[in-house]
């Protein structure tokens, strides 16, 4: 009975179990149809009225652009509110910009400037709507699930994308770019309705908000001291700066390469689309295969192939041959930069994870699309390609040199020891800074091991909000070590007590184990302050009052 659970659990589709999940992932078919129906209008009414290579190539760019600017702040976002009301309030957003879209392209008041700014505030909708997303993910499925309901996600964009351009291109060709757009104005009601009827039953937080600066900052500084995740940014940078070449030059490969129209486009996105269906479907088997750098690898050189056929073939067919390789490659390198990122990541932090990652990987490809079209604009689609091909060569050289992590098999969940100690001090929240020093026994021939458990306690320290961490050695007595930090406030030190995982755990384990004293390693908690201010004393105190 257990082995067919585990058997199930296995399974890559064994997060459609959850009612919730299934839900929102089919609602989610809808709109992510509609928008691949309303890129492929935008791209194509781009090329009707602008002269430009460079302006065709801005509209994913501009799309791109604002998930590279805002990312950050919508993560925090996502990490300190609802994020069921942060997704309802970017969906209403994304069908009213949608719904102004269709208007002014009906009217025929679209320019090539305003089509740029509804393609840019479709991408700041989307840029608050996906942090959240991606982060409730983790809420709707176990965490075991979540390589597969990431996987499953990849594949339900791409499925839409494997048929949604080719309708697209057929609803442009018969009815123009309005009706395109009009079409994805529709596709966000039944995500809407979804998420609306959705009632999660989350875990209430005993600390107050932190301010958005201070979430943000939060974020960037987890970020910064995991290098397994700088890693996963670099990496994706990269993908992101090369890669981006096949979808944003896409429409001058159809119009110009192979001589083709709407349709044409529309049946190269759903071709590079249907790859990507296979290489979502095919990610769990490759995965057991291939190592995250070696598959990494192969996908940069995937991309290369396909962007050097694109760049030589005047076929359609061939062309489209090459874009299949192209879309298994994306959602193959994707999907293991988030699912990395995600497994290696705690629940009060993974929004801003996220956000930091989609920053790289979308500032990778607007820079890119705005690069490689210009190039395209002074030397032709066909040698901007051959030079992204050869960047992408590069990006698989990376490799050799930075390394991506080995997947993660880390416990994540909150640790929920740590209880707040009684005080005789009348503090508030706000009041600090706060000084915390504990005290290690080491015997000598314990100092090596003491020493590589303490390197990592400050990464971790740090991480998750600690200054000033020191560690000094008494002098009197050598076999005495003081470990000592800051936090500003004393709410900022609950805070980061609360923030340890069974993962950091491990640490303090083993530092506890080479602790040779009678007792436990002493903590004293002080607060600093000035000689000339009056400090209140009162003896005893109650628990403070964090709201």
């Amino acid at each position: 009975m257990n082995h067919d659970m585990a058997n199930d659990r296995s399974s890559p589709l064994a997060p459609f179990r959850n009612s919730t999940f299934r839900a929102v992932w089919t609602a989610s078919l809808a709109s992510n149809f509609g928008g691949l129906i309303q890129t492929v209008g935008a791209a194509w009414m781009m090329t009707s009225i602008a002269t430009s290579s460079d302006m065709v190539a801005l509209v994913q760019a501009s799309t791109s652009l604002p998930i590279m600017l805002f990312s950050l702040a919508s993560g925090a976002i996502a990490d300190s509110f609802d994020r069921r009301r942060i997704m309802l309030a970017a969906q209403t957003f994304l069908l009213i910009v949608s719904a102004l879209l269709t208007l002014f392209a009906y009217l025929g008041f679209i320019t090539p400037w305003l089509l740029l700014t509804f393609t840019f505030l479709i991408g700041c909708g989307t840029a608050l709507n996906n942090p959240s997303w991606q982060a409730s993910v983790g809420d709707m499925v176990p965490r075991a699930d979540m390589p597969a309901a990431v996987a499953l996600n990849s594949m339900g964009f791409n499925a839409t994308r494997s048929v949604g351009p080719a309708i697209g291109g057929v609803i442009v060709a018969a009815a123009g770019a309005a009706a395109a757009f009009a079409v994805n104005t529709l596709s966000y009601v039944p995500l809407i309705f979804v998420l609306f009827r959705w009632k999660p039953k989350l875990p209430e937080s005993t600390l107050p908000r932190e301010t958005l600066g201070a979430a943000m900052t939060a974020g960037i500084r987890y970020v910064a001291m995991s290098p397994d995740i700088g890693k996963v940014l670099l990496r994706s940078f990269s993908f992101g700066l090369t890669a981006s070449a096949i979808l944003a030059l896409l429409p001058l490969i159809a119009r110009d390469l192979v001589h083709g129209g709407p349709l044409t486009y529309g049946v190269m996105l759903g071709a590079f689309g249907v790859g990507a269906v296979g290489g979502a479907l095919s990610s769990s088997r490759i995965r057991r295969v291939l190592s995250g750098e070696t598959m990494v690898r192969v996908a940069f050189l995937g991309f290369a192939f396909c962007a050097g056929i694109a760049a030589l073939s005047s076929s359609a067919w061939l062309s489209s041959i090459g874009l299949l390789i192209g879309g298994a490659c994306w959602v193959l390198a994707l999907s293991h930069f988030n699912v990395t990122v995600q497994m290696s990541t705690p629940r009060w932090v993974v929004g801003r994870a996220l956000s930091i990652y989609q920053t790289a990987t979308f500032g990778g490809i607007a820079l890119g699309s705005w690069l490689w079209g210009l190039t395209a604009e002074t030397y032709g689609a066909d040698v901007a390609l051959i030079a992204a091909a050869v960047a992408m060569l590069g990006g698989a050289a990376i490799g050799l040199v930075i390394s991506l992590p080995p997947h993660p098999e880390l416990n994540l969940d909150p640790l929920n020891r740590w209880t707040e100690p009684h005080l005789s001090l009348d503090l508030k929240p706000r009041s600090g800074p706060i000084s915390i020093s504990i005290e290690y026994v080491i015997k000598e021939d314990d100092v090596p091991a003491f020493m590589e458990a303490m390197a990592e306690r400050r990464r971790v320290r740090r991480r998750d909000g600690a200054r000033n961490w020191t560690l000094v050695r008494d002098l009197g007595d050598p076999q005495l070590w003081t470990e000592s930090y800051q936090t500003p406030t004393w709410l900022e030190y609950i805070r980061h007590n609360k923030r340890a995982t069974h993962a950091d755990a491990i640490v303090g384990e083993r530092l506890r184990a080479l602790h040779s004293g009678t007792e436990p390693p002493r903590v004293r908690r002080m607060i600093e302050r000035p000689p000339t201010r009056a400090v209140a004393i009162v003896t005893p105190k109650g628990p403070i009052d964090l709201h």
